[in-house]
């Protein structure tokens, strides 16, 4: 017969002094790169921006499906102008694995921003202090689709021996990182629609706490097919209603909004501890002063209607920056289009700012132009109008255009704003582009599941 063992648990006998003190570090931002449905470059979407471009259009893939929404915002290929070319991104001798777009668009971003940073590592410890943080929502469901129909078919000598890398999330990173030689952290988050903006700030939380010294940092992905499309029109997420007239379809804050417009990309900067980019002679774009997270603890895809959760993410942010709310100047908001949300997020900022609110600018890139006079000095903008909604690289891209809108003290506008309710009495910038001073910057980012984030950028 055996003998029952006693197993005895408890603390043990051993003491320990406390672990060190985490540094406080400063971080900024040195580097921009940027992959968009305006085309590859910062610049040409900056550009494009500003001029109230929209690249939203009816995609050919899905005009005889049947689907109730066929309209996105695909980045150019081929011929077309600021077109992306994968063979001008990947390496040749691993096209099987760097082929799938949400891969592809990540490595060009990375490769922009690093060369905009002008830093590259010199030495074995500098790659060991450098790291990479760039996450995605959905990746390569595409493929998904594709092997399980070859699944259903048995011909399972056709799957590739790549499918497994070619559709995990952490592998836009993982490129990156090895392309670069980059040996620190190699990190990749997934928060739906937040993902580039928690990317950023988790990035540079490790070189806050010196982790890491230098941080290439965003969001990518590229979802516009058939299962993705399907997927969000059946969660009653998408615009349907302007099919015919493509470029109207993404209109936040306007009483005729009636859901989002996808959109796909890659967004990255490159994060540099600030005594390292000085040392360096690095030009800095701004400083990244705040990161704040919450939780809505609602619902799987709708926001609180008081959005209580934005208000905690956009509160702590600021806390964190230790500016005050009059320094904020512009919001980069999550608007996305869609009934509820834009409501809660307005909602949010109004209870948050308070009265300082009408001072405020707040903006919303995925729409068209059209002509509502503004009635206050802040301001809030959407870039959905203009390019979609990249999902996890929406964060990240949105990030990038709110650093270019406090480097040229201008914000911009939220296209196709004609008509608001009652509730809306904010300075969305209608339309067209305004100039301000800039200060400091907020940008917003909101996922399924209830998950906020949000980044305050300063001069």
């Amino acid at each position: 017969m055996m003998k029952r063992l006693s197993i005895v648990r408890g603390f043990s006998t051993l003491s320990f002094h406390a672990p060190p003190l985490a540094p406080c570090r400063r971080v900024v931002v040195t580097g921009l790169g940027a992959v968009t449905p305006f085309g590859v470059g910062v610049n040409r979407s900056w550009n494009a921006l500003l001029d109230s471009q929209c690249a939203i259009k009816t995609l050919d893939t899905l005009v005889h499906t049947g689907l109730s929404c066929t309209i996105g915002a695909s980045v150019p290929r081929k011929n077309e102008d600021g077109a992306f070319i994968t063979r001008n991104w990947v390496n040749p001798k691993n096209i099987r694995a760097q082929e799938p777009d949400f891969i592809a668009f990540a490595l060009a971003a990375a490769d922009e921003a690093l060369k905009d940073s002008g830093w590259s590592p010199q030495s074995d410890e500098e790659r060991e202090r450098a790291g990479v943080a760039i996450g995605a929502g959905m990746g390569n469901i595409q493929e998904i689709m594709d092997v399980g129909q070859l699944i259903t078919e048995k011909k399972y000598k056709r799957v590739s021996p790549f499918f497994i890398t070619r559709i995990l999330i952490n592998l836009a990173a993982g490129h990156v990182s090895i392309e670069h030689g980059l040996k620190g952290p190699n990190h990749s988050c997934v928060t739906a629609c937040a993902t580039g903006c928690h990317s950023i700030g988790d990035a540079a939380n490790m070189i806050r706490r010196g982790i890491a010294d230098v941080m290439v940092a965003g969001g990518t992905e590229a979802s516009l097919n058939e299962i993705s499309i399907c997927a969000f029109v059946r969660a009653q997420a998408l615009s349907t209603k302007f099919n015919d007239r493509p470029q109207e379809a993404s209109r936040p804050f306007d009483s005729q909004r009636d859901g989002f417009v996808m959109g796909e990309g890659a967004g990255v900067l490159v994060l540099e501890e600030y005594e390292h980019a000085k040392k360096r002679g690095a030009r800095i774009y701004s400083e990244l002063r705040g990161y704040g997270l919450s939780s809505d603890s609602n619902h799987i895809t709708a926001p609180l209607e008081n959005g209580d959760g934005a208000r905690r993410a956009m509160e702590s942010a600021i806390a964190q920056s230790g500016l005050a709310m009059s320094d904020i100047g512009y919001i980069n908001a999550h608007a996305t289009s869609t009934p509820l949300g834009d409501r809660a997020e307005n909602a949010a900022v109004n209870e948050l700012f308070g009265e300082q609110a009408k001072q405020l600018g707040m903006s919303s890139t995925k729409a068209r132009i059209h002509t509502l006079e503004s009635k206050f000095n802040k301001s809030l903008s959407l870039y959905w109008g203009a390019i979609g909604h990249l999902l996890g690289a929406a964060g990240a891209v949105e990030a990038i255009f709110s650093i270019k809108a406090l480097c040229h003290n201008v914000m911009p506008p939220t296209i196709n704003l004609t008509e608001t309710t009652e509730e809306f009495t904010l300075n969305y910038v209608p339309n067209q582009p305004q100039e301000k001073k800039l200060r400091a910057v907020l940008t917003n980012s909101f996922g399924f599941g209830g998950t906020n984030a949000c980044l305050v950028f300063a001069k």
